[in-house]
């Protein structure tokens, strides 16, 4: 057996990462409900990974049981007869009742809480998979799956985050390979032409809103065109650091500007490839000794040449705790930056008085991170203007009726927004749902006509309450 983590740290790893989750849950009575009902499905969680990798146990498979439980719960003292009739009796993985009402949460306020749970269960499930010193492909897969099972769940009830999710398969532990023999070389075919400076300025213009933004934008690219004209005249150029803070709630643009600031940093030459590399701290921060520094590193490596943007980038400081492996993946991080200081850009996101205590976390990020651009909310007419971009661009058309209800609800949506606004994506979802109930009209037409694929009518946009 190869040597894993202590069962002390594993019930440290866990309880760190089942508290951390518990404090973002907003309401007060499914934070109580989480926290009553965690340690005891987490628990059956690990017979059914233990029960998947042939349910052969050790006295240590029986600590680390034991040590599955948070602070002020009760610590279980399964014995190893226990513990392996469990495993053998396991009945099969369940959707818990909180994960329920989180759905329904998320649902009702738009928050995401359901979608991250899935991430930090993965994560909590290879930590007990780990409890040999391996992860197998058998303990991988029900991981997968029992992942799967919520996501699916989540999706039908219209929540996603637009990321994707974590997988248990890049845990497995693995023996080396064998060099396959090199396949023969076959002609690429062409590359598109890469977009002109003039293109992306143009695409960035046609951006709703972010007046603000955008002219941070373009001020930044005429201080790096300046600074190349000092070099080649041989005039003294100051220390430039192109590392970016974006600020500002969700949907406000931040990832389609980050997206354009790599290619327009390709195209005025301060990039090699111009991709952007998306993350959070799922994509970081691993469940496990060991594991972090080496995926902050992948990470760091695909995106040379190009744009790393850390969404919810607040995340990766545990104001709580000095210990936390998200402090490991932002020495690794400012490392990268400094090996690769003439080849990558980091732009870190997120909300900005979160933001600003993560950058004053540590003195590496505040040398690094001096430039700020503020995301405002968009304004109600602007909401609306987005929302009738998308039914543009997918090929609906807006009843004058239809966007009259739109208009009312998004100005509502507006004046009444609070700390869960969520911007262009609160507009996708009611452009969706939209969608969905048009397609539940249409469907019962005979013979429907292409005007009427394509129109949405105001009881598409807000149906009227069923009396």
């Amino acid at each position: 057996m190869k040597q894993g983590i202590t069962a002390q740290a594993a019930h440290r790893q866990y309880e760190e990462g089942i508290l951390a989750f518990r404090r973002q849950l907003a309401d007060p009575t499914l934070r109580a409900r989480f926290g009553g009902e965690i340690d005891g499905f987490m628990r059956r969680c690990a017979l059914g990974v233990w029960q998947a990798d042939g349910g052969v146990l050790t006295p240590r498979h029986v600590e680390f049981y034991n040590a599955i439980y948070c602070k002020g719960s009760p610590a279980p003292s399964a014995l190893y007869w226990e513990l392996s009739s469990a495993v053998g009796e396991y009945p099969g993985f369940r959707e818990p009742e909180f994960f329920r009402r989180m759905r329904e949460d998320d649902r009702l306020y738009g928050r995401g809480d359901a979608v991250r749970f899935v991430d930090l269960m993965t994560l909590m499930l290879l930590l007990f998979a780990a409890a040999d010193g391996v992860v197998s492909e058998a303990e991988a897969g029900f991981v997968n799956r029992c992942a799967d099972q919520l996501l699916a769940l989540c999706r039908s009830d219209g929540l996603t985050s637009g990321k994707p999710a974590l997988k248990a398969d890049e845990f497995v532990t693995r023996a080396p390979a064998a060099e396959p023999a090199p396949a023969p070389e076959e002609p690429e075919a062409p590359a598109p032409p890469e977009p002109t400076l003039e293109q992306l300025l143009s695409e960035l213009d046609g951006l709703c809103g972010l007046e603000q933004v955008k002219k941070d934008v373009k001020s930044l690219i005429n201080l790096v065109k300046v600074r190349r004209l000092r070099e080649q005249a041989g005039l003294p150029v100051p220390p430039l650091s192109l590392h970016l803070v974006f600020l500002g709630n969700p949907g406000t643009g931040k990832t389609t500007v980050a997206r354009l600031l790599a290619k327009i940093y390709h195209a005025v030459g301060v990039l090699s490839k111009g991709q952007l590399v998306e993350v959070d701290r799922s994509g970081l921060v691993a469940g496990f000794v060991g594991q972090t520094a080496l995926k902050t590193s992948e990470v760091v490596q695909k995106a040379i040449g190009g744009v790393l943007f850390i969404d919810e980038a607040y995340a990766l400081v545990n104001q709580d705790n000095a210990n936390d492996f998200g402090g490991e993946a932002i020495e690794v991080l400012l490392k990268g930056m400094e090996d690769h200081r003439d080849d990558l850009i980091v732009i870190v996101a997120g909300y900005t008085e979160l933001m600003e205590k993560f950058i004053h976390s540590n003195p590496g990020l505040e040398s690094r991170f001096n430039k700020y651009f503020y995301f405002e909310d968009y304004d109600a007419g602007q909401l609306l203007d987005i929302f009738r971009s998308l039914c543009a661009k997918n090929g609906y058309a807006l009843s004058r009726e239809g966007e009259e209800r739109a208009g009312e609800m998004l100005r509502a949506l507006y004046e009444d927004r609070d700390e869960n606004f969520g911007n262009a994506r609160d507009v996708r979802n009611l452009f969706e749902k939209a969608v969905a109930r048009q397609s539940d009209r249409v469907a019962r037409l005979d013979g429907p006509t292409r005007e009427q694929l394509m129109e949405l009518t105001a009881d598409d946009v807000d149906p009227p309450e069923e009396g």
